[in-house]
């Protein structure tokens, strides 16, 4: 089944288009070396030329939109994708609301705005961290989007099992980044561990999820 031009595709494109005609216009304010990376304590320790610190956060956007509309279509199982679709698109708009928000704190960075990056940047992963637990806790299996480990992929009760576990400790760890806003000198620290531990739990359950259905 084709997948037609969704309204969170519509959307994000919208918001590409955003982010090039803000770049566009803030370009001659901007300085010749921006600022465009910051460490685990929010200071800066990475710079690029106008040309990039500009234009370079628009054009990963529109390579990313383009993937995530032709992924779903050429997925095997698309079928199955189209039964969460919804849910997709949601975090499909999420993701370059993100990708906007970080582009809008560097330009306000470079333009003389003076902040604790961590502690803008931890909430919006939180965010996006809780929506990513909704989407995989409804995500159907395919080849494209969730947790794709060798085990989900080789049996529909594994991918069921493990994506509902994996939507609960997504959700969780986005509450915990959220919270870490109180206490923004581990915040970064909260993030890391969130997502290493989401990961690696969801990974060694489906094997054993994945053994246990072959003792059956």
């Amino acid at each position: 089944m084709y997948l037609k031009i969704s309204k969170g595709e519509i959307i994000a494109a919208a918001i590409v288009v955003i982010s090039f005609l803000f770049g566009w216009a803030l370009y001659p304010s901007m300085p010749d070396l921006m600022a465009s990376h910051w460490d685990a304590s929010g200071q800066v320790n990475g710079y690029m030329s106008k040309f990039w610190g500009v234009y370079l956060m628009p054009i990963i956007s529109a390579g990313m939109l383009l993937l995530l509309m032709i992924v779903p279509r050429v997925d095997p199982k698309k079928e199955n994708i189209a039964q969460f679709r919804a849910y997709f698109d949601w975090f499909i708009v999420l993701i370059f609301l993100f990708l906007l928000y970080i582009y809008w704190l560097t330009i306000w960075w470079n333009v003389g705005g003076r902040f604790d990056m961590t502690r803008f940047l931890v909430p919006a992963l939180g965010v996006l961290f809780y929506a990513v637990g909704v989407m995989v806790s409804k995500a159907k299996m395919n080849f494209s989007i969730g947790i794709r480990t060798p085990w989900t992929l080789s049996n529909e009760e594994v991918w069921r099992k493990t994506h509902r576990l994996g939507g609960i400790l997504f959700r969780i760890s986005g509450l915990l980044m959220l919270l870490s806003i109180f206490w923004p000198a581990t915040a970064i620290w909260v993030v890391l561990a969130a997502i290493i531990l989401s990961a690696l739990v969801t990974v060694v359950y489906s094997y054993i999820e994945y053994r246990r259905q072959m003792k059956r």
